[in-house]
């Protein structure tokens, strides 16, 4: 191909990415730069926009309530990938089989990532009532907690319902990435004597690697997010051990009518986000390298 065919073909794939260029922009950095300015302004949510200089950030910096929404937001955060993780590995690597019932229960496994979070914290909500729940009317006593109103236990039911929802989804994704791996590598493996257990830890994991990479920072910065689902499962209770930094910021900005520090927690969440993404690309490697080469 000559020079000025490749120019040719470069221009035609710059003008194919206009549009998604255009509406990152306009959806996404124009957006985050409205939410910085407001940061360092006054404003109720009704009335003028005052400029304020750092009024908000000093409020919400020296808030009692911020290192504990950061703490309990890292918490779901590392909590939901120990359990996600390996659960997604395992479903994924299962359904990554040709046998037909296989494809059965991944559309299956498929349908709680279709509901909405919302609605799903209403279900729970309701089924774990103590007084009207699933332990009440089965005649169970075990599942008769205060599980909403004790700390330990709404973190962990937190936790659980979060699991339940998007494990579906990475194992969707760890079943691609199974299928990609060469069937000749586990017959080489069968050849030598390798069990299926130590197929998985020598073949299927190792190769594994980029797409796990993928996965947890998909995990991680969806983490950061969590809203609804919090909110309407236990409003950030028992008082404040299930109120993460999303919550918080929606407490400050239409609770508290605090627009300027709750810009402030929004701009403090894409940081820590953008941070963490860049932490784990790191310990991915090199981005040009093939998932082959994750061995």
């Amino acid at each position: 191909m000559t020079a000025a065919a490749q120019r040719v073909r470069g221009g035609n794939v710059a003008w194919m990415a206009l549009p998604a260029f255009l509406m990152f922009l306009a959806f996404g950095v124009v957006p985050l730069l409205g939410v910085l300015a407001l940061s360092f302004t006054t404003w109720n949510g009704i009335g003028e926009i005052v400029p304020s200089g750092t009024t908000s950030w000093r409020a919400t910096l020296s808030d009692p309530g911020l290192p504990h929404a950061l703490w309990v937001t890292f918490l779901i955060m590392a909590l939901s990938w120990a359990v996600q993780t390996p659960m997604s590995i395992l479903i994924g690597v299962f359904i990554a089989g040709r046998k037909r019932y296989r494809e059965f229960l991944a559309v299956l496994f498929f349908i709680p990532l279709l509901l909405s979070s919302a609605a799903i914290a209403i279900t729970y909500k309701s089924l774990l009532d103590p007084s009207f729940g699933l332990g009440s009317g089965l005649g169970i006593d075990a599942l008769n907690q205060d599980w909403l109103g004790n700390a330990t236990l709404a973190m962990a039911t937190l936790i659980f319902i979060v699991s339940w929802q998007f494990i579906p989804f990475h194992s969707l994704i760890y079943q691609g990435a199974v299928r990609q791996i060469p069937t000749s590598m586990y017959e080489a493996a069968q050849i030598d004597g390798a069990g299926r257990w130590k197929q998985f830890w020598s073949i299927t994991l190792p190769q594994l690697k980029y797409t796990i990479i993928t996965s947890s920072t998909l995990m991680v910065v969806g983490s950061l997010t969590f809203f609804d689902l919090i909110y309407v499962l236990t409003a950030g209770g028992p008082g404040d051990a299930t109120r993460a930094l999303a919550l918080l910021m929606y407490q400050q900005g239409f609770q508290a009518n605090l627009m300027g520090p709750a810009s402030a927690i929004a701009v403090i969440l894409v940081l820590v986000g953008l941070v963490l993404s860049l932490v784990l690309r790191r310990l991915g490697g090199r981005a040009d390298e093939s998932q082959l080469e994750g061995a």
